[in-house]
């Protein structure tokens, strides 16, 4: 790979600070790919395509040889590489990948890819299918806009340990709480829901009921409490509903899941359900029994209300 005859590199604008690359550190840049032709027949280009490429070095990326480059190089330089046919062999089906990020399913091109189908159809681009049928040199122009090594940026819950991703469970929850704080009340939710996703690959790896396993789930209940209450702020009852009723399989007891679900019910016009979660609160803390009578009085005062404007239209309908 490091043989100086297949990477060929010619700095077209000069660096401003050299950095040491160790694993884990994630690089941005835009590229340009070109064919070694007369017209330097412009394959992709990054800054077409809407955004910048992230790397991350050390996680064997299909396409080594932009792991190799990118170290060559200092923030904010631009460099041409000239790369033998050899080392770019991977760069259609990467190239395909990143013309189809986004995109629907129904928009994807040739969504085969055995040995027979890719022979007799291609990828779906023809430009890539003559780059696999007749492998030639590439050039790559790389400009480096950004290198961020791994203690400067958040990692993404697949680069984390197990270790790494418990400890990051208590840190979205406390960003939840300053979301809801601020009534941010959709990011509040997405930690929360981010925590309860972590917890919840742990929990894959142990045996269910086991004491790891019971104390993972046990961590689940203040979460999903938390984004159940940004739910029923939001007044998306149906996920209230799921989310308290998880709860309750855990802690058949807990009140405020009680609570939020009987509201949600309100909020799904469930008068049998409603009521008996806003009673089953009252047996858990007596000290509520004001306050849940007055939220079914006045939910049976709008249910019956509501039941006579149905009723008027039915009685104008058959006049």
């Amino acid at each position: 790979m490091e043989n100086p005859e297949r990477i060929i590199k010619t700095v077209i604008h000069v660096g401003t600070k050299h950095v040491i690359f160790v694993p884990g550190t994630k690089v941005v840049f835009h590229f340009k790919t070109t064919k070694c032709d007369t017209n330097k027949t412009v394959i992709d280009d990054s800054k077409t395509m809407g955004s910048p490429m992230e790397l991350i070095l050390g996680k064997k990326f299909k396409l080594e040889v932009w792991e190799i480059i990118v170290q060559k190089m200092a923030l904010n330089e631009v460099a041409c590489f000239k790369i033998d046919k050899s080392l770019v062999t991977a760069y259609p089906f990467v190239s395909k990948t990143l013309r189809e990020v986004g995109k629907p399913q129904s928009e994807k091109r040739s969504h085969h890819c055995c040995g027979v189908t890719l022979q007799n159809e291609g990828i779906g681009y023809e430009d890539l299918n003559e780059l696999i049928k007749y492998p030639q040199d590439l050039e790559f122009t790389i400009e480096l806009i950004q290198i961020i090594l791994p203690n400067e940026y958040e990692k993404e819950t697949w680069q984390m340990t197990e270790d790494e991703k418990l400890k990051s469970v208590p840190d979205l929850k406390e960003k939840g709480n300053v979301f809801f704080r601020e009534k941010d009340y959709d990011r509040a939710a997405e930690m929360y829901a981010k925590a309860i996703g972590i917890l919840e690959q742990l929990m894959l790896a142990e045996k269910p009921n086991d004491d790891e396993w019971l104390t993972l789930n046990k961590m689940k209940v203040p979460l999903l409490l938390n984004y159940a209450q940004c739910k029923l702020i939001k007044k998306e009852y149906y996920s209230v509903v799921e989310h308290c009723t998880t709860v309750l399989k855990i802690e058949p007891d807990n009140a405020k899941a009680l609570y939020r679900r009987g509201k949600a019910y309100i909020g799904t016009w469930d008068e049998e359900k409603a009521t008996k979660d806003l009673k089953k609160v009252v047996e858990l803390d007596p000290s509520l029994q004001n306050m849940i009578d007055k939220e079914l009085q006045a939910f049976s005062t709008t249910i019956k209300e509501k039941d006579r404007i149905q009723q008027k239209k039915l009685v104008q309908m058959f006049k």
